[in-house]
């Protein structure tokens, strides 16, 4: 579920306003009392708390239980929940596997204790439908860790139920008319904890022009190291496209450390990282080629002429990619629980904590990030020349696929450079993204005309009709040689390469 809710901190001989006025409001129900008791688990060094994430195991009121909220938003945030059980049994696993990300195999401890005097306040509407809450919180907290250390407040929580933005709003208004202030904290825990914690984002760069080459590396690297811990439990949940987001932001990494090795001391390092990333992105691609390949299909099939689908082929296409992604799903996530996969995400944060970076990184990037992209270009330009070098559509070369390859990688090169602020660099990423789509479909056409092989193989064996497999078939081979022709015709057109400034 997702909790849109507003904080206040307040006085402690604060009023609680009324609220029965305000558009959109029926009735306020009378205030109902609840004790609430929670602990808060995190690893000794908040690595949850550090990035606004909250594990509680809380008895009382009207939703005891496990909660575990993740950040979604400035006012909201994904909560997930689980039967309060044992206390013994520890954090539910279904809950543990959503922060595995962060926690890896580090033990969960409790590092704080609440205990909140709550009264709430049901907002509803003519209907008797609760549109919001308002939520009088007098708090007694217990830090644990490192030392035990006790605290007290009040604090009003405005949360949304079934009512709208604008009615949060006028709420908020209400109550900063009474005396309330917007919280200093995002959560009673942050409060809880204060001075302990250090959030992610404190070690990002800011990169400029004139700055650090190295800040244009470092920068981009923290924006994908997040954008992987978002997707990580996304792709356990097996969201929409979420394989697919948490795969680009793999390569993305993987990518911008060739492009920029030179900015990085330990070469050595360097190239066992990206051999790593490859794995991840490997693992991953599986269940993502077959996601891929069966929507490819399932539209072809759509636009095809009733009377040109011949037997069960849309039952054997689902069958084989919707098994084939379950199959795939399940080994990413068995892998995603892994000490291999856990180790690479040690080794991407002691990167970003304590980068080791060659002088040269310490040169304005201005002047040191377009050799770098130059050398992308040269490399592209070699892998077309190559490609170039065999007639269009004989045998499906590998060199387009290596031109394809270069030319994404190119890509996120320049998204890394793009606080440069030099037009030249958007308008070869520009083209960059142009040739990999062009030469993406050629590649997924090859893929695709391999499996309707094999399913026309099959379906063969078991005595279907094998005519839809083989006109599918020709459909993508002839797609495949438009892409070679689009690729062939809009490479002329490709940027020269940057001048240093």
């Amino acid at each position: 579920m997702v909790e849109i809710e507003r904080k206040f901190d307040v006085d402690d001989d604060a009023g609680v306003p009324s609220l029965h006025d305000l558009p959109g409001i029926g009735t306020v129900d009378q205030p109902v009392e609840h004790r609430l008791e929670a602990e808060y688990f995190d690893t000794e060094d908040f690595r949850l708390a550090s990035r606004r994430i909250t594990l509680r195991r809380r008895s009382g009121g009207e939703d005891a239980g496990w909660h575990l909220k993740i950040p979604a938003g400035p006012d909201e945030r994904h909560e997930h929940r689980e039967p309060l059980g044992r206390k013994a049994d520890g954090v539910p696993e279904a809950l543990l596997d959503l922060i595995r990300v962060h926690v890896r195999n580090g033990a969960l401890v409790p590092v704080a204790r609440l205990t909140t005097r709550r009264i709430v306040h049901h907002l509803r509407d003519e209907g008797g439908r609760i549109l919001a809450d308002l939520m009088d919180d007098r708090v007694q907290a217990e830090a644990l860790r490192p030392e035990p250390t006790g605290l007290h407040w009040r604090e009003w929580e405005i949360e949304l139920v079934d009512g709208s933005i604008d009615l949060l709003d006028a709420v908020q208004t209400r109550v900063a008319d009474a005396g309330a202030r917007p919280a200093a904290h995002s959560s009673k825990l942050e409060r809880t904890l204060g001075s302990l914690l250090r959030t992610v984002a404190d070690t990002r760069p800011t990169p400029t022009p004139g700055g650090p080459a190295g800040d244009i590396l470092l920068a981009y690297l923290h924006e994908q190291m997040a954008a992987l811990e978002e997707q990580d439990p996304q792709v356990r949940q097996d969201a929409p496209d979420a394989v697919h987001r948490m795969r680009v932001a793999t390569r993305r990494v993987r990518s911008v450390l060739g492009t920029y090795r030179a900015l990085l001391e330990d070469a050595d390092a360097v190239r066992l990282l990206r051999e790593e990333l490859k794995w991840l992105a490997g693992v991953l691609g599986k269940a993502r080629d077959a996601e891929v390949m069966h929507a490819r299909l399932r539209e072809m099939l759509a636009d095809e002429p009733p009377e040109l689908v011949l037997g069960p082929v849309r039952r054997r296409v689902d069958l084989e990619l919707g098994d084939g992604y379950r199959k795939a799903h399940a080994r990413a996530l068995k892998a995603l629980r892994g000490r291999r996969y856990f180790l690479l995400l040690d080794t991407l944060e002691s990167v970003l904590a304590a980068p080791a970076l060659t002088a040269r990184a310490a040169e304005p990037a201005a002047q040191v990030i377009p050799d770098l992209l130059n050398r992308d270009i040269r490399r592209l330009r070699s892998a077309v020349d190559e490609a170039r070098q065999h007639p269009a559509g004989v045998g499906d070369h590998p060199a387009l696929h290596e031109a394809r390859k270069e030319g994404k990688r190119l890509r996120y090169a320049t998204e890394a450079a793009a606080p440069l602020g030099r037009k030249k660099v958007s308008r070869i990423g520009e083209a960059a993204v142009g040739i990999q789509k062009i030469l993406g479909e050629h590649q997924d056409s090859i893929v695709t005309r391999d499996l309707l092989r094999r399913l026309g193989a099959a379906a063969f064996k078991q005595g279907e009709n094998g005519f839809t497999y083989g006109r599918l078939h020709a459909l993508e081979q002839v797609a495949a040689l438009r892409a070679e022709s689009r690729f062939r015709r809009e490479w002329k057109h490709f940027p020269s390469e940057l001048r240093a400034k």
